[in-house]
Formats: structure tokens, sequence, C-alpha cells
């Protein structure tokens, strides 16, 4: 298992560790894959920005004080691709509503085709005769991490060279990794598949992956499907449109309130705690409801790990729940004695659908879920209404709003 601690400690320690890499060293040397154990050129940050045990905020401005935004511009940039999937997802929710019920019916699929079940569970296992996909499916496994490059390549060779289900894959990858997002997995592999972008895949070639793994592997002639045409037939009617991001209740300080703590945001520091009355607070464990089918135990862990280290930074004392029947959640708040329960913003994905299907109990028992959202994705998510570059060319305006440049 890779070395991930699960805390706000850690996640420091490693920013620390790679900061002076994170300029022309990660511009030069973040497209290598030198494989398990040996990732240096990149920063392995995810696990914890993705939780903001760490915040994009401080990464950022770490990059920004050691290098300057010339020479961090790639890094930079990366942070930056996080913040937008998510906008992109959150004024796109359909795409995710779309990627749900796909999944269900893919998953029956591969249950009811024996045929389509055993080429799945071959390629999940690592046992395709594929070496590098192979490795790749064994690596991702056993450590909850893949570098981005092969997270490419082995996209791209499930659902063109392996011709399977490319919601399976995005599954498979979503219970494994221990920096799985909603946002960045799905649109991830839309990417992929010519769906983000449509009519672009992004296709495995054999010279790419023998050079950005410095000769690790070298797939042989004719091995991997030549990729010309992506997906999109398969969603005819194209992207749905762009909605206004959703409207949410902001916490009211005069009324006794719950603190819930969930791995949306793990740094609940930044925001005003003083001026509420928290009469009570919780964690809520919901990682087990990436997928129907069962939840790497490492991601699980990790998740635990990091509400335990966020709700001890609250100097609160916590309890821990697990999201089951949504109506438990209001049953907490009232033996708690609370009319309002706050958290930071829940974006789009298995949190949102679940606290989404809470308010009708909440509303009956007279508590109000407010939320509470950080400036960074007020400023980022507007902008995520097609590609990437509309966010790319206000980095320097942005940088600026947020008080970094």
């Amino acid at each position: 298992m890779a070395n991930f601690p699960a805390s706000r400690a850690a996640g420091l320690a490693a920013m620390a560790s790679f900061v002076p890499a994170m300029g022309r060293r990660y511009a030069n040397g973040r497209n290598i894959d030198h494989g398990p154990g040996a990732h240096k050129a990149v920063s392995r940050l995810s696990p914890y920005i993705r939780r903001r045990l760490v915040t994009e905020q401080e990464v950022v401005a770490a990059a920004l004080a050691a290098h300057g935004l010339e020479a961090a511009e790639k890094f930079v940039e990366e942070v930056f691709w996080r913040g937008y999937f998510k906008g992109w997802l959150e004024q796109r929710p359909q795409v995710w509503v779309s990627y749900t019920q796909g999944l269900q019916a893919d998953l029956s699929a591969a249950q009811d085709d024996r045929k389509l079940g055993r080429r799945v569970e071959r390629a999940m296992q690592g046992q395709t005769g594929l070496p590098y996909f192979d490795a790749w499916a064994a690596e991702l496994v056993e450590t909850g991490y893949l570098h981005n490059h092969a997270r490419m390549w082995f996209a791209s060779i499930w659902i063109f060279t392996l011709g399977l289900p490319w919601r399976l894959g995005a599954d498979f990858f979503y219970r494994h990794l221990l920096d799985g997002d909603a946002a960045s997995n799905t649109l991830g592999w839309r990417w992929v598949a010519g769906l983000h972008t449509r009519g672009k895949p992004y296709p495995a070639r054999a010279d790419n992956i023998k050079t950005c793994t410095h000769g690790r592997f070298a797939p042989r002639s004719g091995e991997l499907a030549e990729v010309t045409q992506g997906l999109e037939a398969t969603e005819p009617a194209g992207l749905p449109p762009v909605l206004a991001l959703r409207d949410f209740n902001r916490p009211n300080p005069g009324v006794a309130t719950a603190l819930l703590i969930t791995d949306e945001d793990c740094r609940l520091e930044d925001f005003a705690l003083p001026s509420l009355a928290i009469r009570a607070a919780a964690t809520l464990a919901t990682s087990h409801l990436r997928s129907p089918w069962e939840v790497s135990e490492a991601v699980i862990r990790f998740e635990a790990g990091a509400l335990a280290d966020a709700a001890a930074r609250t100097g609160l004392p916590a309890v821990a729940l697990r999201a089951g029947h949504p109506a438990e959640l209001a049953r907490w708040a009232q033996s708690a004695g609370v009319t309002q329960i706050v958290t930071p913003y829940a974006t789009r994905g298995p949190v949102h659908d679940w606290l989404l299907e809470a308010r009708p109990a909440l509303a009956a028992s007279g508590i109000t879920l407010a939320e509470w959202r950080r400036e960074w994705d007020a400023e980022v998510w507007p902008l995520a209404t097609a590609g990437f570059f509309k966010v790319r060319q206000q980095i320097p305006r942005l940088l600026a709003d947020l008080g970094l440049a």
C-alpha cells in the first residue's frame, strides 16, 4: 500500500517536501510514469487535496512563493483542473445522473452476460495478457493510486482495445482511488471516451507508452486499437445545457446548530465555527456510497482517518455516523436538540445525493441544512462552462482575486 497517512499534518509534510519540484522539474517530468514507489516527478497530493486536508489555495500559494507563476505554470494549471471539473459538473448535473443510471444498467449487463462479466473481471484482476494494463490494474488495487498518464492509457485501452463499458471502468477507478472524486473521475473517463470534448477521444499509443514509461513497457505493433472515433454516437443528443449553480442555505448563526463533517472538505477551521451555536458534531462516512459494488477497504480507511483528523482539529466531540437510511440524519439532529445542520458544500456525487434524499425528513423535523462554499469554488466554477481553456486564460486574474498574486 502506498504511504498516504490520512491527516492534514501528513498532507502538509508531503506538500512541503514537493515544493522544490513544483516548478520546472514538474513541468519537465510530470508525464513520466516511473512505476509504483517511484512517482517522484508528481506530487501525489491528490488524496489530500480531494478531501481538502490541504486546500488548492495552499498548494498554489506554496508553488508561487517558491517558483513564481511562469515556472510553476504547469503545476498551477493542474490544480485548477480539479476546480474546472467540479464546476463543469455542478453546472451540468444531468451528466452525473446519466452516469449513475448508466452504471446501474452496465452492472446489470455484466451480471446477465457471463461473457461480458468474465471480460470485465479479467480486466479488473489484471489478467488481460497486456502486461502494461495488467500492471496498472494491480498498482491501482494495491496502492490506491495511479500516475495521471497511466490513468489515461488505462481508460483508453479499457474502452477501445478491450471494448468494455466505460462506466464500469470509471466505477473500478472510483472504488479504488484514494483521490477518487465524482467530477474528476467521471469527466476524466468521458474525456478519454470522446464524450467530454466531443469527437476528440484519447488514444493510447504504443510509442507514447514506451517513451513515457522510460521503456518499462513497450506494446507490440498492432496490440492497441487504433482510435479513430470516440463514443459520441452513444449520446446523440450531445452535451446537456449549462444550468445555473444550485442555490443553497447559508449558515444562520442565531440557531442551535449541529456540525456535519464529510470528506467533501476536511478543513473546517477555515470556516467561522466560533460564530455558530454548535451543540453537536458528527462525522459522516460515505465512501461506501461510491458504487453498488464493494469499495476498497483502503479508501474506507483513508476516509475514516481523514474524518477523525478533521473532527479533532475542530476541538469538538464528534460522533461517528455512517450514511445509511437518509432519515437517520434527522433523527440524530433531533436527538441533539438542534434546528440547523451546517456542513461544507457537497458537490455533485454520492454525498450530495444522500443529503438530497435526507432533506424531506429534515424539513419534516424543522431542521435546515446549511452549507459553506469556499471563495475558490465561487471564483472558478462559473468559468467552467465549456473547455478548460476558458479557465486557463483567467488564471492570472483568479490568482489576483484570490489574493495569491
